[in-house]
């Protein structure tokens, strides 16, 4: 009963220390699942970041783990803390927020190839635009959410395109599309609704919210043009069809932090009714325009 005891104490005191080689104190690759445990445990409140005192919390036992003897995560100083913590930020936190999400978490710890593999992606997502078009092929049933199967499906072709899923057995498949609801289903209700799998799949910048629209005074056409080139993609003079769902998904991620399909239907109806849309399924250049101007008298974040 004694070591068993003895394992229990130590994973009490230090959660980190379990996945480390005991003699080579190197960090072991985790598994699917283990990650999950180690998101979970230090993403206490549950809202996606590690920060706070829980990034002091998950840096003294990452550090302190590392020891062969097995010193207290509390012998860390104050001092050594706030070092610590700077040169780690530097190295991991890449969009610089000052908190640690779930994707730099997966390029800090080892874990299995192809688990990791869907945390990367060469090639970000452009715009909105894409992500609308990946959304609706992958919402096969059209309900408005990923349900299990079609993340299924979509993990899958993401290890195609890899060239890694002739490795992937289909209950590892299953473990990988299990771990990523975990992670991403932030209201736990069993499928990822469009703010959620916008976490998945990030893209590279919400071109939105770049200051020059925020309170401008006055946009100049060279403003305008840039918005309506990032969104008409196929540059046939009007924003429609995906076009237009990626550019109102952006406008809604300014006000709105958790969204689904029926908000951006709601949100669309009120932003079109508000510059006078002439209800053609397609936006121009002086509709835009229109919006953006409204955009740049929208209160700060904290007042919306």
């Amino acid at each position: 009963m004694e070591p068993n005891n003895k394992v229990h104490l130590e994973k009490a005191q230090n959660f980190m220390r379990q996945y480390r080689d005991p003699e080579s104190r190197e960090l072991k690759k985790l598994s699917a699942n283990q990650f999950m445990d180690v998101w979970s445990h230090y993403d206490r409140d549950g809202n996606g970041y590690i920060e706070g005192s829980e990034l002091d919390g998950f840096l003294k036992e990452f550090v302190s783990s590392a020891n062969a003897t097995d010193i207290s995560p509390e012998s860390l100083t104050d001092e050594m803390l706030v070092e610590l913590k700077s040169c780690f930020m530097e190295a991991y936190d890449d969009n610089q927020d000052g908190k640690i999400d779930i994707r730099e978490l997966a390029q800090l710890l080892p874990m299995e190839e192809n688990f990791l593999l869907l945390f990367r992606f060469d090639n970000p997502l452009e715009s909105s635009v894409e992500f609308m078009k990946i959304w609706r092929e992958y919402d096969s049933d059209n309900s408005g959410y990923i349900e299990a199967d079609e993340l299924k499906n979509f993990l899958r072709d993401l290890l195609k395109e890899a060239k890694k899923i002739n490795d992937v057995s289909e209950d590892k498949l299953i473990e990988y599309t299990d771990t990523m609801l975990r992670v991403f289903d932030a209201n736990k209700d069993g499928r990822l609704q469009l703010s959620e799998m916008a976490k998945l799949l990030p893209v590279k910048e919400n071109f939105l919210c770049r200051q020059v629209f925020k309170g401008a005074a006055k946009l100049t056409k060279e403003d305008i043009e840039k918005v309506f080139s990032l969104y008409d993609r196929d540059n046939n003079g009007s924003i429609e069809n995906e076009e237009l769902r990626g550019f109102l998904k952006d406008l809604l991620e300014l006000v709105k932090k958790d969204y689904d399909a029926q908000d951006l239907i709601e949100f669309e109806e009120t932003i079109l009714r508000g510059v006078g849309y002439d209800k053609d399924g397609k936006i121009s250049r002086k509709e835009l325009t229109m919006i953006l101007l409204a955009l740049a008298k929208l209160p700060p974040e904290d007042d919306q």
